[in-house]
C-alpha cells in the first residue's frame, strides 16, 4: 500500500502537470485519511485544470464530509457548469445528484 503511495508521488515529480496522477495521489491520500493532503491536490486540479471532471465530484464529496457544506456547493455549481460546457450529461447529472444530498444536509 506504501508503495501506491510512493509510485504516484514519483510520478506527480516527473509531471506535475498530470491530471491523472494528481488525481489519483488525491483519492489515495483520502483513503489513506490524510484529508487536507488529498483537498490540497483537489484543489490545485480545479486552479489549474478545471476540465478534468472527475474532481469535482470527488472534492465536493469529500468537502461535504469534512463539515464544509457551502464549498462542497460551489464547487458543484463550478462542476455542473464545467460539465455543461463539456457536453457531459454523465457527469452533470452526478453533480446534481450530490448537489441534492448536500443541500438535504
Amino acid at each position: 500500500m506504501n508503495d501506491r503511495l510512493t509510485a504516484l508521488r514519483a510520478l506527480l515529480d516527473e509531471d506535475p502537470g498530470d491530471a491523472f496522477t494528481r488525481y489519483a495521489l488525491a483519492q489515495e491520500l483520502r483513503s489513506r485519511g490524510s484529508v487536507g493532503e488529498a483537498l490540497e491536490h483537489f484543489a490545485h486540479l480545479l486552479r489549474e485544470q478545471p476540465d478534468y471532471l472527475a474532481t469535482y465530484y470527488h472534492y465536493a464529496a469529500l468537502l461535504h464530509a469534512e463539515g464544509r457544506s457551502a464549498e462542497a456547493l460551489e464547487v458543484i455549481e463550478r462542476g455542473v457548469a464545467a460539465a455543461e460546457a463539456a457536453g457531459d450529461a454523465h457527469t452533470r447529472g452526478e453533480l446534481e445528484d450530490l448537489r441534492d444530498e448536500v443541500a438535504a444536509g
